[in-house]
């Protein structure tokens, strides 16, 4: 059903599966700065203009949720403490509370510790930083030339999290790791790859920056891995992939993870891996038990008024993400939302890391209520217990739609999903 603003609330309107849900129209009723609130009216405040949306049938937007599947519990062949680890790392396990390994840990760890090539296709979500994170850093103990192993993550939340488990996870090992990630000053991760790390964790641009400044020399890894290789792809990089992959030994261990497998997964597969084993756990992702819906608005001015509305009924909207087209747009919307009394914080490019990290463990921790985002800044980002998804823009194609939207309703929790159209009368 579509909802209409009607004397304070939202009431159903019947839908029609027609209209249009491309961007919002850039003109409106009201005029700027009225009152002095900010005007939402004003268009995008320079940039390009960027890719040309595809055009999604509103009634792709509307789902009633059902209940979900319930999945057959995975019962692993190994416990954590029957893979061959030495006793520290065996002891960080224990520390962490691990002790049944999730599908991808059971099947992938065995064939990583052989020193064989991986293929592993997980959702995510499962546990795969652990799947490779543990048997590399069982591998590496002892090794004397490094940096000795490169993981290659989309975004710099993504590597700040492989970082994150690899320091708990190595702990008493006399292992060390360098955050290689744009956002962050290069000059302090310079003096870090100067100490000679075993491990790079980084994203694509700011390893290929660092590399053509002769600050990163991968002749000595002897251990690859590309964590959400689909995203990369669709991300862009590509070519910076290729440019930083071939300056490492053709004879290393590659480890390649990816949600799907598509012709370009392939591709890097059959250039990069030698005899890979594949793995695949990934169990099929339905969005059926989200319940989806279309708010109709005139404009841009009157979708921010029903989404304030919306978002001060704090006991429904509890923990909410909301998707923006651009950065200075979903910069605006969230300082627009913090001075309405609403507690909200922004991710979007033009953040540095720390600013980045910081809003994210705010809005995990519960501290702040709404995160307002751009989509590549949520990339990889796994959030728990997310009420509500609000797609206050609308995104480029269906498949980005689908990607939003499951971040809410995870771990078979309940799920809601908004989507602002352009009214259809």
């Amino acid at each position: 059903m579509a909802y209409q603003q009607s004397g304070g609330g939202f009431r159903p309107r019947t839908n029609n599966g027609g209209g249009r849900s491309g961007g919002q129209r850039s003109g409106g009723s009201r005029p700027s700065g009225v009152g002095g609130r900010p005007s939402f009216n004003r268009g995008r405040g320079g940039g390009s203009r960027g890719p040309v949306k595809k055009y999604i049938n509103p009634s792709k937007f509307i789902n009633q949720a059902t209940p979900k599947a319930e999945e057959v519990p995975y019962v692993s062949t190994h416990k954590f403490i029957d893979f061959p680890f030495g006793g520290q790392l065996q002891h960080n396990i224990a520390k962490k509370g691990y002790i049944d390994p999730s599908s991808i840990q059971d099947q992938a760890i065995p064939f990583i510790v052989e020193g064989k090539d991986v293929i592993g296709i997980a959702n995510t979500g499962t546990g795969k930083t652990a799947a490779f994170l543990l048997p590399i850093i069982e591998r590496q103990t002892g090794v004397s030339l490094r940096p000795s192993v490169l993981i290659i993550a989309p975004t710099r939340e993504l590597a700040q999290q492989i970082d994150e488990q690899f320091r708990e996870f190595g702990q008493g090992l006399g292992l060390y790791s360098t955050l290689v990630v744009g956002g962050m000053p290069a000059e302090r991760q310079i003096r870090e790859l100067k100490r000679r790390p075993h491990f790079i964790i980084g994203t694509p641009g700011r390893l290929k920056d660092l590399m053509n400044r002769r600050y990163i020399n991968l002749e000595n890894v002897n251990t690859l891995v590309l964590d959400e290789a689909d995203r990369m792809l669709d991300m862009g990089f590509l070519p910076d992939i290729r440019a930083i992959v071939t300056e490492t030994p053709s004879d290393r261990q590659t480890l390649l993870f990816s949600a799907t497998i598509t012709p370009e997964i392939t591709a890097i597969i059959n250039n990069f891996s030698k005899n890979p084993v594949t793995i695949s756990v990934r169990t099929s992702e339905t969005n059926e038990h989200i319940e989806q819906d279309v708010i109709e608005a005139r404009d841009k001015a009157h979708k921010v008024e029903l989404l304030t509305e919306m978002l001060q009924d704090r006991a429904k909207y509890d923990k909410v993400l909301v998707f923006g087209e651009t950065k200075f747009g979903v910069q605006r919307l969230s300082d627009h939302l913090d001075n309405s009394g609403i507690s909200s914080i922004a991710i979007h490019g033009n953040k540095n890391q720390s600013q980045r990290a910081r809003a994210l463990k705010q809005f995990k921790d519960g501290r702040i209520r709404v995160m307002v985002a751009t989509d590549v800044a949520a990339r990889g980002l796994d959030i728990p217990n997310v009420s509500h998804v609000i797609n206050f823009d609308t995104p480029q194609t269906y498949d980005d739609y689908i990607h939003r939207i499951g971040r809410t309703g995870r771990g078979g929790a309940s799920g809601h999903a908004h989507t602002f159209i352009d009214s259809r009368r």
